[in-house]
C-alpha cells in the first residue's frame, strides 16, 4: 500500500435543484418529507451530509451544506 496515497472524497457537484433547495433551508424554509418527496428532493443531499432529517421527518442544512452554498457563489 503506497503510504503517500491520500484518501479519495467523492466530490459534490450539486444540480440546480439541490442547490435551490439547500438555499431555501439556508433562510429558514422548512421542507417537509411530503415536500421533498414530491419535489424529488435527491437523497444525495442526506447522502452527502448537506442536509439533515429531524425526528419529526423535517429537513434542515447543515454546515457542509452551508459551505456548498458559499462554493457555488464565489
Amino acid at each position: 500500500m503506497n503510504m503517500n496515497a491520500h484518501a479519495q472524497h467523492p466530490h459534490f457537484d450539486p444540480t440546480v435543484d439541490e442547490l435551490e433547495t439547500l438555499k431555501k433551508l439556508e433562510i429558514g424554509e422548512t421542507i417537509s418529507f411530503e415536500t421533498a418527496a414530491r419535489e424529488h428532493i435527491p437523497k444525495r443531499l442526506l447522502e452527502f451530509g448537506l442536509v439533515h432529517q429531524d425526528e419529526d421527518r423535517k429537513w434542515t442544512i447543515t454546515p457542509l451544506g452551508r459551505d456548498q452554498i458559499r462554493r457555488q457563489e464565489d
